[in-house]
């Protein structure tokens, strides 16, 4: 095995699911943790060898399934035979080669660390018989956070507010649902719709997704390809008309980029939008209120209720940021990279479970994966600062979790099976507890400070926050450790 080969990082604790057979639960890896620097820390882990020998054990089972020795049937040749035959060197091998990824994992999780990017395993030699495995793992961990003020910070809170102009916006958005198309004997105009028929050919060809028929159009929409459309206008019903556009450089369909295409439209109808009347009719007839009026008041409490919840995320999340902006927290730049790098990796793993390919999708925003990894360091660097501050409260707090804690989080969602009880019993065998209860602390962390926080008007924390600038290093009339309007900064 190569010296300093990168190794998986330990997994999210996994949501709550099926349980299957619990296994025993694994000796503990012994570790020892060094500084290195720069965020950075080499762990020494050790298995022990009664662990190894069993996974020694495994791998030559694995083998003597495969064999064919005289004297034995298929599957029943015994294990100390394959060693004798295989030679210990490669059944160990492939014991290494299937042991070390959970081993290392087990080596970070049980260190205590928080490692930020791929670590670097060093196994030096395989061990002797009866000996346990050594080795190290480097790697990038969360940096440390020096606290400033986290309790009392005065946080700007807006209040929830409807203008009727969002519940006319909403009543609207209703009667364009409801809206009747009528087919009319005219000229069509802007706002119209058209049925229509059409085949498209490149340099007098047909391709592949240029035709359709009895497509519903709307003039002034942004429907199909520019310049489509405004051909259409002043059409009726029983014309034909040949349009001639070009598709855009960076049109999804790369053998249609940048090509030019003509477009026989044959349009069969022309049919006007009709709104239904705005009265205690439309409300009775389409709602469960029998008038406009309740229609309205309902619209205005769901509004508000919509609102509320976002200031409240507002609220928190600023809450958090003060608490950062008054801690102290040196994130090195190859920690930044490196999470930068994990975001766009998670990003990736998304776009392929919804069935797209990151390549295309990059081509699509015009962008390599560079400049997308370049893109999430901001997002990264303010990650790791959070994170750094959170854990560094819920150290300063002393800030335990306890088992009812551990299962409430576990507990499926509503309507949903699972026995949060297995499930933990579970992790635990896996060695992954410290990770669950890690998750928590931060979260706990996180609400002490925003439910010590001081909400504070939004004009008087707009009017102090205009008093500050990034060069001054302090606010106005604020004492020291009061941060208190979100994304100011």
């Amino acid at each position: 095995m190569p010296a300093l080969a990168r190794g998986p990082k330990p997994s999210k604790v996994p949501a709550p699911m099926a349980a299957r057979k619990a296994k025993p639960e694994a000796a503990a890896i012994e570790t020892e943790v060094t500084e290195l620097g720069g965020s950075r820390v080499r762990i020494a882990a050790t298995v022990p060898a009664a662990e190894v020998e069993a996974r020694l054990q495994a791998a030559a089972s694995g083998f003597a399934r495969e064999m064919k020795v005289p004297g034995f049937r298929k599957g029943k040749v015994p294990p100390r035979l394959a060693l004798q035959r295989i030679g210990r060197e490669a059944v160990m091998e492939e014991a290494l080669r299937e042991g070390l990824p959970g081993w290392y994992e087990r080596a970070l999780i049980g260190s205590g660390t928080s490692p930020v990017g791929d670590p670097e395993l060093d196994m030096p030699e395989p061990p002797a018989e009866g000996e346990a495995l050594a080795f190290t793992i480097e790697v990038g961990v969360r940096p440390a956070a020096e606290l400033g003020e986290y309790k009392g910070i005065e946080v700007g809170r807006a209040e929830p507010e409807v203008p009727a102009e969002a519940i006319d916006a909403e009543v609207e958005r209703m009667r364009e649902s409801l809206a009747a198309l009528d087919p009319v004997e005219r000229a069509a105009a802007e706002g119209d719709f058209l049925l229509i028929d059409y085949a498209g050919t490149i340099d007098g060809e047909p391709f592949e997704g240029g035709s359709a028929t009895d497509f519903l159009l709307e003039l002034g929409s942004e429907t199909l390809i520019e310049g489509f459309n405004e051909q259409l206008a002043g059409s009726s019903a029983g014309t034909a008309r040949t349009v001639a556009v070009t598709f855009p450089d960076d049109y999804g369909a790369e053998q249609l980029a940048g090509r030019d295409a003509s477009f026989e439209v044959a349009v069969k109808e022309v049919r006007e939008k009709r709104l239904p009347a705005l009265d205690d009719d439309f409300a009775a007839d389409n709602t469960d209120f029998d008038s406009l009026a309740a229609l309205r008041d309902d619209i205005e409490a769901r509004l508000s209720g919509q609102a509320e919840h976002r200031i409240e995320h507002q609220y928190h999340d600023a809450a958090i940021d003060a608490a950062v902006a008054n801690a102290t927290v040196d994130v090195p730049e190859e920690i930044v990279e490196a999470r930068a790098v994990e975001i766009w990796e998670g990003f990736e793993r998304s776009l392929r479970q919804r069935g797209m390919d990151p390549d295309a999708y990059l081509q699509i925003q015009g962008r390599d994966r560079d400049e997308a990894i370049a893109d999430a360091r901001g997002d990264a660097e303010a990650g790791l600062k959070r994170e750094a501050v959170l854990a560094a409260v819920a150290a300063a707090e002393a800030i335990e979790v306890g088992e009812d804690e551990l299962l409430e989080a576990l507990a499926p969602p509503a309507g949903r099976k699972g026995k949060p009880e297995k499930l933990l019993k579970r992790i635990r065998s896996d060695g992954r507890e410290p990770l669950l209860v890690e998750e928590i602390r931060m979260r706990k962390a996180a609400e002490l400070i925003v439910t010590e926080a001081k909400p504070i008007p939004m004009d008087r924390a707009e009017a102090r926050e205009k008093l500050w600038t990034p060069e001054s290093g302090e606010r106005a009339g604020t004492a020291a450790g009061e941060l208190w309007t979100p994304g100011d900064d």
